[in-house]
């Protein structure tokens, strides 16, 4: 029960610390929070190599998702890259502190990937919006829903790759090296 309000109330933490810093021009928030939780998530998992195998696939997601969101045009991020179209170091620390958030607190959308399309489609762009309105490290150009809707579809489609990833690296084994014999190397 620990390990689950550990997980839920530290990603909320990050969210805040990026959002927030962002907000503000800073990127070094994010980073340091998102890097304290997901060391504190790897030390406390039962299989911290499919945590990382998460935290990687959801950092390409970020890249795509959020990149192809700032390289429209619909969605500006404040504490931005250079190139504006690449997603900002504070979105992919964000999108890391999430990886580590689908074998706890979102373990339950392994089961129901069609869930996961939703909360992603809906929930998503709430986070988005939440961002913009609270702490301007997001905007939106006109009309607002062209941005909202292209991290929603996005979203619709990382969040159930995520919770495959998850539940199928958490089935099989990890890899193990062999000495030719069967024996274990």
């Amino acid at each position: 029960m620990l390990r689950f309000w550990a997980n839920v109330i530290g990603n909320q933490l990050v969210w805040l610390c990026a959002v927030i810093g962002a907000g503000h021009g800073l990127r070094w928030p994010a980073l340091l929070a998102a890097a304290v939780y997901v060391g504190s998530q790897l030390a406390m998992s039962p299989h911290p190599g499919v945590e990382l195998r998460l935290l990687g696939v959801a950092l390409l997601c970020g890249l795509l998702v959020d990149g192809v969101a700032a390289g429209s045009g619909w969605v500006q991020y404040a504490a931005g890259n250079d190139p504006a179209w690449l997603a900002p170091v504070w979105i992919l620390a964000l999108w890391a502190a999430f990886a580590m958030t689908l074998t706890v607190s979102f373990a339950a959308l392994q089961r129901h990937l069609r869930i996961a399309a939703l909360v992603g489609l809906l929930l998503a762009p709430l986070a988005y919006l939440s961002a913009a309105r609270g702490w301007a490290s997001v905007s939106f150009s006109e009309p607002r829903w062209h941005g909202i809707v292209l991290l929603g579809i996005g979203w619709s489609m990382a969040l159930p790759l995520l919770a495959a990833c998850a539940r199928h690296w958490q089935r099989t084994p990890p890899y193990r090296l062999t000495d030719g014999s069967g024996e274990h190397a």
